[in-house]
């Protein structure tokens, strides 16, 4: 078998486990890795050179000095100091806020920046009494157009330099992307606040978070009568959980009230329970284990969701979850969170059975109820930078730290003018940015390791090694001459408008770096094959890669805000469609004019 036919079976495999998530993106990088070095395509040594890539390494350190930002409070500051502008004037503040996440994602990861202003912007629309579906699609959509401006605004960027620098050509400056990033993220904002807006869905929002995840029939009170098996056991002995997932939310003993009680707790007659559990299977206990009547010992309740000493919590799942693909049961989640999941909105639908056994998504949203003094700890878990999940219902612990804040914004302009001026590789001077935060204590080194988005990491590593693959056996050069022989006579314009739209369409529904590692190598063939600059060609993949906006799964954040939002999915098809259309047109006109194709 050829090396191009064994690349190409790779590739193909790799966009089918991309697209079905059926494993995660790091695993897949590395099976890549394997594959193209046992069958012989690149060599060990190329196998292994992504980990120590320039574009891998900026990656990683630029998480660092996200974190170290993050850390400083600035953003969520800003945010809300915005509050009372969408009380007075929404639209005005809606573009104000796009632009805001606009210029941070230019020059720090896009992801944590998304995550800080979820549940600010939820504040932001209760305060203003304004459907958070109107701003949540604009903010994950001003930071994907903010990535595009700089080479450090998305790891896209740079890993399209990397894989130029590794075919021998030259990189992308810091500002390589800006001619024609900048014209996109104006035509976007704009586009977004005064059509796009009115696409948005107005959605009638329920006035309750009972009524939001449709708690009524599964929430139920149940009385422990005399002379009942259940007398005297343990909660995790008890047959009703074991059998009818059921989960005990709290347990009232006379005047005494025991909140989200441990399996140990003894059940005793006369307790009164408040269970999470389907509704019919409640009804049928009188007949399965015979412990209530049928004038008492079953009483639907209203919610039961109003005391003192427990609170509710919406948890959205990040990008980069330990909870993606396992369980509630898996990731022990009523023990190591001192919760009890009530409902979860999974994508378009809320399910309220069989929690414990749906595998997560980013995106999803857990209605958990918590023990009050708990709720802090979730909000410390919430500030890491690793941290699992986002908090919609409950105020962020986060005081603005003046001080670190100019400490760390002149050091990420320092790096930023390194790179720029030509002095330093972009990957040195993030390095030395890093040393700066670090030894100026603004961020220590179990911090630093944290922030690093691993799963990040591996793909970069993987993503080099399949378009080193494409090089060493020509499928590159084979693909490119398919789509040269096909267009080359309709001019350049035709050829950036196909280089895009491939782009575009594989990254709506697999990963965008995983698509920009198979189109760069395919661009730079195709430049060599017309004798052109092979620098408009990468800088279109670049921005096609990133544009991603029809799909609430193409891009890490769009899923962030996809549950969140309570959107749908032809909402994301509605209001992204133009603006894909629109990016499409402008990269096609404005690339050949800015690079002289």
């Amino acid at each position: 078998m050829s090396p191009a036919l064994i690349t190409l079976l790779v590739a193909l495999a790799a966009v089918i486990l991309f697209v079905t998530e059926w494993l995660t993106v790091d695993l897949i990088a590395m099976l890549i890795i394997v594959a193209l070095v046992t069958t012989g395509v690149i060599s060990a040594g190329e196998g292994l050179d992504g980990f120590s890539n320039g574009a891998t390494l900026t990656v990683a350190f630029m998480f660092v000095l996200s974190a170290a930002l993050l850390k400083t409070g600035a953003l969520q500051m800003l945010a809300g100091r915005m509050a009372d502008r969408f009380r007075r004037q929404p639209k005005k503040a809606t573009l104000r806020l796009m632009l805001l996440v606009a210029a941070v994602s230019a020059f720090i990861n896009n992801t944590p920046v998304v995550a800080v202003f979820i549940p600010i912007v939820g504040r932001i629309a209760a305060t203003a009494k304004i459907n958070p579906a109107k701003l949540l699609i604009p903010l994950s959509y001003a930071s994907i157009l903010g990535g595009m401006c700089t080479l450090i605004g998305t790891s896209t960027n740079i890993l399209v330099s990397g894989i130029a620098e590794e075919n021998g050509l030259p990189g992308f400056s810091v500002f390589t992307l800006a001619p024609v990033g900048l014209v996109l993220l104006v035509i976007g904002v704009v586009y977004l606040t005064y059509l796009g807006g009115r696409l948005l869905p107005d959605r009638e929002a329920e006035v309750s978070l009972a009524d939001q995840f449709a708690l009524h029939d599964y929430l139920a009170e149940i009385v422990i009568p005399d002379n009942s098996q259940l007398a005297d056991s343990r909660i995790m002995d008890s047959a009703i959980v074991r059998e009818l997932d059921m989960d005990i939310i709290e347990v009232r003993r006379g005047k005494d009230l025991f909140t989200l009680p441990p399996g140990d707790f003894r059940l005793v007659e006369g307790d009164t329970l408040k269970v999470r559990c389907d509704r019919e299977k409640i009804k049928g206990l009188k007949d399965w284990v015979r412990v209530v009547d049928q004038s008492s010992g079953v009483r639907m309740m209203g919610t039961g969701l109003e005391r003192n000493n427990s609170s509710l919590v919406e948890m959205v799942i990040t990008p980069n979850s330990e909870f993606l693909g396992k369980t509630l049961r898996q990731v022990d989640f009523r023990r190591a969170y001192r919760a009890v999941p009530l409902a979860i909105r999974h994508r378009e639908a809320t399910l309220n059975e069989h929690l414990y056994e749906l595998p997560l998504m980013a995106g999803d949203v857990i209605l958990a109820e918590v023990k009050t003094h708990y709720l802090a700890e979730l909000q410390r878990i919430e500030q890491q930078q690793d941290s699992p999940f986002i908090l919609l219902s409950s105020d962020a612990i986060s005081d603005f730290k003046r001080t670190r804040f100019y400490f760390v914004l002149a050091t990420i302009t320092g790096v930023v003018a390194l790179a720029t001026a030509g002095i330093t590789p972009i990957s040195i001077a993030a390095l030395v940015g890093v040393c700066v935060l670090v030894l100026g204590r603004t961020i220590n080194m179990s911090e630093a390791y944290e922030a690093i988005d691993w799963k990040i990491v591996f793909l970069l590593a993987g993503s080099l090694s399949l378009g080193k693959a494409m090089s060493n056996s020509g499928l590159d050069e084979s693909i490119a001459g398919l789509l040269t022989g096909s267009i080359s006579n309709l001019g350049v314009y035709a050829l950036i408008a196909c280089i895009y739209l491939v782009t575009n369409v594989l990254t709506e529904i697999m990963s965008n770096n995983a698509t920009a590692a198979l189109l760069a190598p395919v661009a730079i063939a195709a430049a060599q094959q017309l004798g052109v600059d092979p620098m408009p060609l990468l800088v279109t993949v670049t921005i096609a890669a990133s544009a991603s906006f029809m799909t609430p799964v193409g891009y890490q954040t769009n899923a962030m805000v996809y549950s969140a939002g309570r959107y749908r999915f032809r909402d994301f098809t509605r209001i992204g469609t133009p603006l894909n259309l629109i990016c499409w047109v402008v990269t096609t006109l404005l690339v050949p004019i800015v690079f002289g194709l």
